[in-house]
């Protein structure tokens, strides 16, 4: 049982399902570049990485000079269409009405745009459940590199072992580790269980529902 002071997400295939708006900007992009489109499900498995990571994982390396483009293309069209294309889990107001009601406090870490994020957010009443928001913009350095993670407990004042992250990607894991976070799984993403056993996890949820039963109820944790 753990009983972290706050809570911090990822965004992407955590919280919200955006998997049609990022397939649509990857192939609006490769269309005006004249790459050839890619399936959904393989953009699907790129959910999580930075958008140069996408890029060089999704086009053939002859292309990657391309990547400047790519982001500006990517952006042009997200900006268009990506906050409609999203759409909230529906577990998720639930648990995060639960978490506050408990004294969490709530962040997100997430390689999506944090402007875009706070659209989602409002557009769903679901903004002031969140003490910070660090988004791809917020960093030199993207996940698994653990400074957006570093920032938004700096920023919520709390330690890592005060904290916990949940992620779906393993990505997600090695960012927590390399911050010294306690990490929660959940499979609302395109990682199998099998990847994040061997990892270092406190337990691997099928939806996010699950998470607080995993945590100390309110009258347990003023008893602690």
């Amino acid at each position: 049982m753990v009983d972290p002071k706050s809570v911090i997400f990822d965004f992407d295939f955590t919280l919200a399902d955006s998997s049609s708006g990022v397939c649509e900007c990857v192939n609006f992009a490769f269309s005006q570049m004249n790459l050839d489109s890619v399936p959904r499900a393989k953009v699907s498995k790129t959910i999580g990485l930075s958008l140069t990571r996408t890029f060089e994982t999704l086009a053939p390396k002859s292309s990657w000079h391309l990547v400047d483009e790519f982001l500006t293309l990517f952006k042009e069209r997200a900006d268009e269409i990506m906050v409609g294309m999203t759409s909230i889990f529906p577990s998720v107001p639930a648990v995060l009405e639960e978490l506050v009601r408990r004294g969490l406090v709530l962040g997100i870490v997430s390689t999506k745009f944090r402007y875009r994020i706070q659209e989602i957010l409002q557009r769903e009443g679901l903004s002031g459940h969140f003490g910070v928001i660090v988004g791809g913009e917020d960093v030199s350095a993207h996940k698994p590199d653990p400074s957006g993670l570093l920032i938004a407990l700096d920023a919520l004042r709390h330690s890592s072992c005060d904290s916990l992250y949940v992620g779906d990607h393993s990505i997600d894991a090695d960012t927590a580790r390399s911050a010294k976070v306690p990490f929660i799984a959940v499979l609302s993403g395109t990682t199998p269980r099998e990847q994040f056993e061997p990892l270092e996890v406190l337990c691997i949820l099928e939806d996010l529902g699950e998470l607080t039963g995993v945590l100390p109820a309110r009258e347990d944790r003023q008893r602690v």
